[in-house]
């Protein structure tokens, strides 16, 4: 095989006080294509995953070009960076044999990344919960709604990291430890109505709305338009709203209360297969197999 195409789907990661741990895969997609030999066309985020392949692959090395479309916007919290890395990984595996399987492909990808938050539902699809190199994961139901307010502007991973505390009261973390196992529960469940009143967070919101000063407003907005709850996506500077009922409602409240025109929003739902390998434009074969 001299030419591999994956899709991988954008993910919401953190939803509110999961932090660093919990993420859903949306319908929203990159697709990397893979050609063996050539002209190397790549990027610095490309050239770092073939490294870290090759080596931990045992495959030998071959020259690649790589080429990265789609719809998933550059530094909005939605798992950009994790569906190049992973449109890269599986698609040299792909070329190489397929030394690797999908769990060490996710786990390439966490390191990658230096956080698993995205990988996770990147990789396998639905909304997972990541314990280091642990993972589990969760069908979603079509029924439930994400709701996406998505900026203009670019919130970089690491500058939305600078500004967190390095400790935080006993208290708030208790909360937000409550609201993760909520949130854990309402999905592995499919009880949606348990997720409303779940998203509080206490560990990176409350600082990184310096850099979305929006945010508090539009997550007040979407809930009274009906959301069961909403949060920034990942790092931002997207915000994520989950709702079963009357998603254009919740995108107009949440796009009106920017105060703003230079936003957009999108209505959405899970994706349940994660990274996919495209093997000719009719047939697609789902990478991840049966739920660990």
């Amino acid at each position: 095989m001299q030419q591999a195409t994956v899709r991988v789907p954008a993910s919401t990661s953190n939803l509110g006080p999961g932090f660093d741990c919990l993420g859903v895969a949306l319908r929203l997609y990159n697709s990397t294509t893979i050609v063996r030999g050539g002209k190397n066309l790549s990027s610095r985020i490309v050239d770092e995953a073939a490294r870290l392949f090759f080596k931990q692959s045992g495959a030998r090395p071959f020259p690649f070009s790589c080429i990265t479309a789609g719809d998933v916007p550059h530094s909005r919290g939605l798992g950009g960076s994790a569906t190049v890395r992973l449109g890269v990984l599986h698609g040299l595996n792909r070329l190489a044999g397929n030394p690797l399987d999908r769990l060490s492909i996710f786990r390439l990808c966490a390191q990658l990344e230096g956080h698993p938050d995205n990988a996770g539902p990147a990789s396998l699809g639905g909304f997972t919960v990541v314990r280091g190199e642990n993972v589990q994961r969760f069908e979603v139901s079509p029924a439930l709604y994400f709701v996406l307010l998505i900026p203009d502007f670019e919130v970089k991973t690491s500058t939305a990291r600078k500004i967190l505390p390095a400790r935080i009261a006993c208290a708030a973390a208790v909360e937000n430890c409550a609201n993760a196992c909520a949130i854990t529960a309402a999905f592995a469940s499919r009880n949606y109505s348990g997720l409303r009143g779940a998203f509080a967070d206490h560990l990176h919101q409350p600082f990184r709305k310096k850099l979305i000063p929006f945010l508090p407003r539009v997550i007040a907005a979407a809930e009274k338009a009906g959301a069961l709850g909403a949060f920034l996506s990942g790092s931002g500077s997207a915000i994520g709203a989950v709702t079963l009922r009357s998603p254009e409602k919740i995108a107009a409240a949440m796009l009106h209360a920017t105060r703003s025109t230079d936003a957009r929003t999108l209505i959405t739902t899970a994706d349940n297969n994660g990274a996919r390998l495209f093997r000719s434009p009719s047939r697609t074969t789902n990478l991840h197999g049966p739920s660990p």
